[in-house]
């Protein structure tokens, strides 16, 4: 049997589906490996099941030299925290659980719109603290969400999915910007040439990019100053596609309405002057946290590991 490292507690059916086939070592920590253990994962187990956070970067597969391990199998679509190259040129195979994670994910933009446009999260907090004196017409007036323009900042996967909720259970008009030409967003909506011209468009923009050196920033404070002062601004892609500090900025100010994030740039680490801020919505993320959801997403992280193991061609090799 081969020996296989699961890095984070996942659900039981995906335990059980691991220990049939394998020799399974299960860290209890909920936090990611440091770096004895990324070392470890390498030199003494057959594959890896991993996840966010676990940080095996270019100096963990050079410190490795020729690792026993063949496959690290990511439990999630974004390995940003993996380098795929340096993994590659060890001979290490590295995968994702693409397409399980899409509705989810996309629910939870849509969860973040709605919170945030129509001051949810804050009108909860009220409540709680007891200090609401009841209704009155000019109470919390927020931004009605149907019939407006909302900008999706990657149209992959997840920003298509974010469309077709938008358009068909909104009525909204769908604008976006894709590094490539979208032949068939899947409903009807624009491609804009330039992130800015879909930044001033929007009354709602969503950033749904991958993560990596290649988005790291992408809406900056340029980005961020070329947004109505109206708009919100969505984020269910990696913390650091947004520049925080360029966005609490135009919070604290004003400059935009308001904000819904799921992910932070240095997460889980959250800024005081974010955690602050009545016109953010923040939620500890939860893009795929549904039992079903995480379970597909560990079967198919099996599959995939499995299938290297067996000398395949794995289902979502990155």
């Amino acid at each position: 049997m081969a020996r296989l490292l699961i890095t984070r507690p996942l659900p039981d059916a995906v335990l059980d589906a691991a220990r049939a086939h394998h020799d399974v070592t299960a860290r209890d920590s909920t936090g990611p490996l440091d770096s004895a253990e990324l070392d470890g994962a390498l030199s003494d187990y057959d594959a890896v099941l991993a996840t966010l956070g676990d940080a095996f970067s270019a100096d963990v597969f050079a410190r490795a030299g020729t690792p026993r391990c063949r496959v690290i199998a990511n439990f999630g679509v974004g390995y940003n925290h993996i380098d795929a190259a340096a993994a590659r040129n060890a001979g290490v195979t590295v995968t994702n659980t693409p397409g399980v994670v899409t509705d989810a994910t996309a629910d939870i933009a849509l969860t973040l719109i709605l919170m945030s446009a129509r001051r949810a999260a804050e009108g909860e907090r009220l409540v709680r603290a007891g200090d609401w004196t009841g209704w009155h017409p000019t109470q919390m007036l927020g931004l009605h969400v149907t019939g407006k323009t909302v900008g999706i900042v990657g149209m992959g996967r997840i920003g298509k999915a974010i469309a077709r909720r938008c358009h068909h259970g909104f009525d909204m008009d769908v604008v976006f910007h894709n590094r490539s030409r979208v032949e068939d967003p899947g409903v009807p909506a624009r491609q804009l040439e330039t992130l800015h011209e879909v930044m001033a468009a929007a009354d709602i923009v969503v950033a749904a990019v991958p993560g990596g050196a290649a988005t790291h920033h992408l809406i900056d404070a340029q980005a961020i100053a070329a947004m109505r002062p109206e708009a919100y601004l969505v984020n269910i892609s990696r913390g650091d596609v947004i520049d925080e500090a360029a966005l609490i900025a135009a919070l604290e100010t004003g400059r935009i309405a308001g904000a819904g994030l799921d992910v932070y740039e240095r997460e889980p680490e959250v800024p005081a002057r974010l955690r602050a801020l009545d016109n953010a919505v923040l939620l500890p993320h939860l893009g795929t946290a549904a039992l079903e959801v995480r379970t597909a997403m560990g079967m198919m992280a099996l599959d995939n590991l499995n299938a290297v193991l067996d000398g395949a061609e794995p289902p979502n090799k990155v």
